[in-house]
């Protein structure tokens, strides 16, 4: 992963988590939102933050250090392993991860952004892990990355949400949007910080 990071500044890992580590943590997350454990999706953050349809429309579960299941645990430590490897790379000093379960009921979508809130830097690394079982073409909901750093015009890859395929890119410097799903799509988006 590090060698694509450094050839392309961003990269996809598909099989990041193996499959029935990706499967328990997508039935927890359905079973969360099940549960009436999600919140709607804000755009800003504290004071400013508001709900804006028109921008992003899923719905989210902020992962809580220590009480995570045994699954997000697994995950978290594969996470740790690849800290330290961006860490070592690329002298970034991360040194925590938040993150969230997201899911994007059928026909939603988060119109382009940068995942680095305006006036901050804390968020360096962005990781998305996608917990879709056997997703098809034409089920919608890619990510689309534009891979020139800090522009939203140009060349852009398309993404599909797979079971277990991991997304990792410097957070502040490049767009992406999530294209409208057209089935619930399921998702781990989380940041490697700095103090």
């Amino acid at each position: 992963m590090t060698n694509a990071i450094d050839q392309n500044g961003w990269a996809v890992i598909p099989e990041f988590l193996g499959n029935n580590d990706s499967r328990r943590l997508s039935e927890e997350c359905r079973a969360a939102c099940e549960n009436g454990a999600f919140k709607r999706a804000g755009v800003g953050r504290g004071a400013t933050m508001e709900i804006r349809e028109d921008i992003r429309q899923d719905h989210i579960l902020w992962l809580q250090p220590g009480e995570g299941s045994v699954e997000q645990e697994a995950y978290l430590t594969k996470l740790e392993t690849l800290r330290l490897a961006l860490n070592q790379r690329f002298f970034l000093g991360l040194f925590e991860f938040e993150g969230h379960f997201a899911i994007y009921p059928k026909g939603a979508f988060y119109k382009p952004h940068l995942d680095r809130h305006a006036g901050t830097n804390d968020r360096i690394v962005t990781v998305i892990l996608y917990l879709n079982e056997d997703w098809q073409p034409g089920d919608g909901g890619e990510l689309k990355l534009w891979t020139d750093a800090g522009t939203k015009d140009g060349p852009f890859e398309l993404i599909e949400p797979r079971m277990g395929t991991l997304v990792c890119f410097p957070s502040g410097d490049y767009w992406h949007e999530v294209l409208p799903a057209n089935k619930s799509r399921m998702s781990i988006t989380g940041w490697f910080r700095q103090r």
